[in-house]
């Protein structure tokens, strides 16, 4: 079974919990601050990956880990869970996965934003409202300045980029004259 495949069903399990709980987004938030965690400290993720070490070991250090960060109840249960089985190296798949079905329950669209320079707090109020238009969801964007655009904007939703930016538009300019000559 690929990684892929082990993280839906864990992402699907622990999703079907939050499901009867009604806390999708805490538990989001719970193995997100975890992760987080994972991901910057380099030798707490050789530790929990390395299989040398004994798993007993490990979920206590997770447990103190936990602790700490005040994770408590069914998330702190999954990431021992995942310790144990010796799954916790695909946490960020499970976590990917885990987003993705939060998403369509909550109706809820991550949307990426590029410009040129930084949006004003109105225009930043009509892209989101036209982009919620457009997807019929709620919409929460990420806005990200990249000088490189010129003017404009490129927006990414899923897998589809919309691309408005003066660059662009130059780079086509600059194909269909090079079709010409």
């Amino acid at each position: 079974m690929s990684s892929g495949d082990l993280a839906n069903r864990y992402s699907q399990a622990l999703f079907e919990i939050a499901k009867e709980e009604n806390s999708y987004e805490k538990y989001y938030e719970e193995l997100k601050k975890f992760s987080v965690v994972l991901e910057e400290n380099e030798s707490f993720r050789e530790f929990l990956f390395n299989p040398i070490f004994d798993r007993d070991d490990k979920k206590a250090v997770v447990g103190e880990v936990l602790k700490k960060l005040g994770i408590t109840g069914v998330v702190a249960n999954f990431l021992k869970l995942l310790v144990d089985k010796g799954r916790i190296n695909i946490l960020e798949d499970i976590l990917s996965a885990y987003q993705r079905l939060m998403d369509q329950a909550l109706n809820k669209a991550r949307v990426s934003v590029k410009t040129a320079y930084p949006l004003s707090d109105d225009l930043v109020a009509e892209v989101k409202k036209t982009l919620e238009g457009l997807t019929k969801k709620r919409v929460e964007m990420a806005i990200e300045e990249d000088p490189s655009l010129l003017g404009g904007i490129v927006v990414k939703i899923g897998d589809t980029v919309y691309d408005g930016s003066v660059k662009a538009q130059l780079n086509k300019i600059r194909e269909l004259l090079g079709e010409e000559i």
